[in-house]
């Protein structure tokens, strides 16, 4: 088993005050040359927006762009005619492929939106743009793994062999996770909570990077909210 762990403390942070942002990997401003990925994971941003603030029209390509909103909505509009809102217990993904401009603002003008934004980077270039959005029902996440995002095309999927899942763990329990494939490594980031995995102990926003394994066990030491990434580690 090999490990990297990434305190919520030690992300590269900004803070422009209508977006608070934490870059778990070299993003933007923010360049670390030993947080650069982990495996395909190349972006793990942890995002706050102001009421009705947010990023303008701007270019993506040969990226699979996977948004999770936490807490609020966001208002996402793109170059290929989709627009609409995304809220908590919602993901979306968008395959920038050959190239998309898409923008995303808060869709409230009292709340806040809280979010985590994920690049992951392609087993195919140059791909026709796509996107996708899908609500989960967050009562199939309690005290297991729900999958949110897969290479299976007849769920919310994206160009590279990795699967996505979230957990809502009760205080005490513990879940054992399968790998998919044994190449694989797997990125947890803990969204609330804190939990133990491979003998260390992560809190709040802490991520761990664990590859050379067949399965991941985890025990939660308070109610936690997990996000588990399977990834291929080669890139």
């Amino acid at each position: 088993m090999k490990m990297v762990i990434h305190k919520a403390e030690s992300r590269g942070a900004a803070d422009h005050g209508w977006l608070k942002a934490n870059h778990t990997f070299s993003f933007a401003n923010y360049y670390d040359p030993s947080r650069v990925h982990f495996g395909v994971l190349r972006v793990l941003n942890d995002d706050w927006v102001a009421p009705t603030m947010g990023f303008g029209m701007h270019p993506h390509d040969n990226m699979e762009i996977i948004t999770i909103p936490l807490e609020g909505a966001l208002r996402h509009r793109d170059s290929m005619g989709n627009e609409g809102v995304i809220e908590k217990n919602e993901v979306q993904v968008m395959s920038a492929g050959t190239g998309v401009y898409h923008s995303e603002h808060n869709a409230s003008s009292e709340h806040p939106v809280s979010l985590l934004q994920i690049w992951v980077m392609p087993n195919a270039k140059n791909v026709e743009p796509r996107y996708m959005q899908k609500r989960f029902d967050a009562a199939d996440r309690q005290n297991q793994w729900q999958t949110i995002v897969s290479p299976d095309k007849s769920g919310l999927w994206v160009h590279q062999d990795t699967w996505f899942s979230l957990g809502d763990f009760s205080k005490e329990n513990t879940t054992t996770y399968n790998l998919n494939k044994a190449s694989n490594g797997v990125y947890l980031f803990v969204i609330d909570g804190s939990i133990e995995v491979g003998g260390e102990t992560l809190s709040k926003r802490d991520g761990i990077g664990i590859n050379n394994v067949n399965e991941v066990t985890i025990k939660a030491i308070s109610d936690a909210q997990v996000l588990l990434m399977e990834l291929p580690m080669g890139l």
